[in-house]
């Protein structure tokens, strides 16, 4: 049949008597008009139809849940009203109308006892149109808490018959499918609850609206094969693979290098390819293997599933274990790291620091033990150790260490930038050298740097973990580092925007985004040149007390690992504070690359928003090929948006366990990175907002370096949705000592966004929203 949505009262009113699997509480509706012609009779019609109470009186207006707009939750429903203040609250339920009209209605209807379950559900995913079922539920007694934002979990599924959903949501399932097939397949968005007595539980339809989508519904036909698809590659890539460790996998958008983080979840081409270029295709792998471990040269490190972007978690397990451990052990060890996270899989943005065993710590003893627990014996743990000891003290040599070779081949990529960007070469070719430059130059040395700098911050953690310092001292001592972004704000003040412009012009949030603008194409859009910014830059001094030295020099020497405390301390300071020029050096020749890709791409008639669609290795290749430039980028964004647009329509957890999972998941709770000891209560903006960004908590996508510009305003609190503990965002926060909560998922970033003013508090690591 044909439906024809009408007011809410109206709509369940025609449903209550035709669906199975759903009931319709007992309900009364009225006109104003009619309220106001003849309270009394209406009040009598409530009692003989409702009951005594107590009641829900909700709102039915004209302009709610229409086919064009729905106006979700923008007028009054009252709960557990008693007969006595039954008309008073009908009065006011009317009062929250806006232009009311005559013809506006109120619903009432008794109030449900016994409530185990309430939320929403939306028959597809209003974000893309694909026909994902999405129920976002609660488990408390309180049918408000989805409704009005304050929570819930978030359960997803493509309607299929391969894969059973957990019998939790059988019954609301059943429910959504008679709804559906009754209305056509009209796309819905319906609020429930369901209650229980005697051991049976009952569906409650509590609303129904049109699902108002951008986009005309994607065929359930189309969306299956695209999923049917992913199941299959997925559940090949999960089998035990030649020459890798692991009985299967698992997939990740935060473990490792993160590309949740780095170019978000469903990037467009261009910054995909580039990502792939310069880091997950090879980089990765040279570099772990240059440091001591595992031979990953040849593999790829981030498959992407319909151009969703995934770290593989064996991969990367591999790529941390020490190159002569022996073969049974590592393959032990790559079985342990990858069902450990299998099992928590909220630690998947800190498995370095929560899981792997990748270097020497002061704690290294205590964490080896965890694994008698996984059936390894003293023996097997004392050679872990052991290899770890061989492959740290190589790092961290205080003359000799890696980390300090690749502080030397910087300077090779500063030399020849300059000269490729004076030399007379085609736009072409000057894209091709200075990526070609940027990757063996600049992200070889950069991953070294990183992975030098993650030893360290596990030292630092160690150090306070085994109580050699508090918090306060971890604290001090990363606000004393001195680093690109400290720089950037002292640069600020001192000089002139023309000079501030061409030492960092280059950087821009969203670094391998061609549709982010630089900070010196639109300085005054990152920057108010006429407030004084506040003193972000000062470097507070740490020193080590006696007693702490005396301590760290006792553990050291426990550890045999060559070198002192001042050593230690400098090796942490130099190795966090190198990232971070290593990041900056680098993303100068990402970014004069993409700004000539831009230009190149104007001049034969592309935008940059057409631009964003090619693959980078388009732009290599025209620098050694013979070919008609215009025909090759056309091509290469026709398939680049076809790709991104069947991406566009793909929903995926975070961590992939399963080859089931592209099928149906629960979005998983995401432990947050709490940095600081402070509280704060702020109002929430975005860093878009530049005008509102003094004396609020600001909401940024990512922890990428691009949005250092927002250290130059007053801002209170940080919040962003990726990032992990050792990210620049985190590093940034530290350093000034700013309340931030970095890495709080996607479900959690929508809900306090959603939001006007909220609270962080670090110290006990919570976030609760206030308005």
């Amino acid at each position: 049949m044909t439906f024809k949505f009408s007011t809410k009262a109206q709509n369940l009113d025609s449903l209550k008597n035709t669906l199975t699997k759903s009931r319709v509480m007992p309900l009364t509706y009225f006109t104003l008009k009619n309220w106001q012609a003849n309270k009394s009779e209406t009040l009598k019609k409530i009692y003989e139809n409702v009951g005594k109470g107590p009641y829900i009186v909700r709102s039915s207006a004209l302009s709610e849940d229409s086919e064009t707009s729905s106006n979700a939750g923008a007028y009054l429903s009252l709960l557990n009203i008693s007969k006595s203040s039954l008309s008073a609250s009908i009065n006011k339920v009317f009062d929250s109308y806006c232009q009311i009209n005559s013809c506006d209605e109120v619903l009432v209807q008794q109030m449900l006892n016994g409530v185990t379950m309430s939320g929403v559900i939306f028959s597809h995913d209003p974000s893309n149109s694909s026909p994902y079922r999405i129920i976002n539920w609660t488990d408390k007694n309180d049918t408000t808490i989805v409704t009005g934002g304050k929570g819930g979990h978030v359960y997803q599924y493509v309607p299929n018959n391969l894969v059973k959903p957990p019998k939790r949501f059988r019954l609301i399932i059943k429910a959504l499918d008679e709804i559906l097939n009754y209305l056509d397949q009209i796309p819905v968005d319906i609020e429930f609850c369901i209650t229980r007595e005697r051991n049976i539980e009952t569906f409650w339809l509590l609303q129904i609206r049109p699902l108002i989508l951008k986009n005309p519904p994607e065929p359930v036909v189309n969306h299956y094969k695209r999923i049917n698809f992913l199941y299959d590659r997925i559940k090949k890539l999960m089998e035990p693979q030649a020459f890798l460790l692991g009985d299967t996998t698992l997939f990740g958008v935060m473990p490792d290098w993160n590309p949740g983080e780095i170019i978000g979840i469903r990037p467009k081409p261009l910054a995909h390819s580039l990502y792939r270029d310069l880091i997950t295709d090879a980089t990765w792998a040279y570099q772990r293997f240059d440091y001591g471990y595992r031979d990953l040269r040849g593999h790829s490190l981030m498959p992407n599933f319909f151009g969703l972007p995934y770290i593989d978690v064996r991969l990367s397990f591999n790529s941390f274990i020490p190159a002569d451990l022996d073969e049974e052990i590592a393959k032990k060890l790559a079985n342990y790291y990858i069902e450990k996270l299998r099992a928590l899989p909220k630690l998947h943005d800190k498995v370095e620091f929560e899981i792997v065993f990748s270097c020497l710590t002061f704690d290294v003893n205590n964490r080896l033990e965890r694994l008698k627990s996984y059936d390894f014996n003293d023996i097997e743990i004392s050679k872990i150790y052991t290899n770890l000891h061989i492959l740290t003290k190589k790092i961290i040599d205080p003359e000799k260490g890696l980390w300090i070779q690749d502080v030397k081949r910087l300077k090779n990529l500063v030399k020849r930038r300059e000269k490729i960007m004076i030399a007379d070469l085609s736009d072409q070719d000057k894209i091709y050298w200075l990526l070609e430059d940027a990757r063996r130059f600049g992200t070889l040395p950069f991953a070294g740097l990183a992975r030098a700098a993650f030893i360290a911050v596990q030292f630092l953690k160690s150090i306070l973990d085994i109580g050699i310092f508090s918090k306060s001292d971890y604290d001090n001592f990363l606000s004393s580092i001195k680093t690109v972004s400290k720089n950037l704000s002292v640069d600020k003040s001192k000089l002139s925007k023309e000079e501030f412009l061409i030492k960092y012009g280059h950087l821009r949030p969203g670094t391998y985004d061609i549709l982010s603008p630089r900070y010196d194409e639109q300085p005054d859009k990152y920057f108010d040149w006429n407030k004084e910014d506040r003193n972000l830059g000062k470097v507070s001094k740490f020193i080590l007390t006696n007693e702490q030295r005396k301590e760290i020099n006792n553990h050291l020497n426990n550890l045999k690992i060559g070198i002192n405390a001042d050593q230690l301390f400098y090796f942490i300071r130099e190795s966090i504070e190198y990232r971070e020029t290593a990041k900056f050096l680098f993303t100068k020749n990402l970014s004069d690359a993409i700004r000539l890709i831009k230009d190149f791409g104007s001049k034969i008639g592309f935008s940059p928003e057409d631009l964003a669609f090619c693959n980078s290795n388009i732009f290599k290749n025209l620098s050694v090929s013979n070919v008609d430039f215009k025909a090759e980028i056309y091509n290469s964004i026709i398939n680049g948006k076809q790709a991104h647009k069947n991406s566009s329509y793909i929903s995926l957890p975070s961590i992939i366990s399963s080859p089931d999972d592209v099928w149906s998941f629960e979005h998983p709770e995401t432990e947050p990175n709490f940095i600081s000891q402070k509280s704060v209560i702020g109002k929430v903006t975005s860093y878009l907002s530049k005008n509102d960004i003094d004396g609020s908590i600001v909401f940024i996508p990512n922890a990428d370096p691009g949005f250092d510009w927002i250290f130059s305003f007053n801002i209170i609190g940080l919040v962003t949705a990726w990032g992990g503990v050792n990210s620049h965002m985190a590093i940034r926060a530290g350093e000034i000592g700013l309340p931030a909560v970095i890495g709080v998922g996607e479900i959690n970033y929508k809900k306090w966004f959603s939001s006007n003013v909220i609270s962080i508090d670090c110290s006990n690591k919570k976030v609760e929203i206030i308005s």
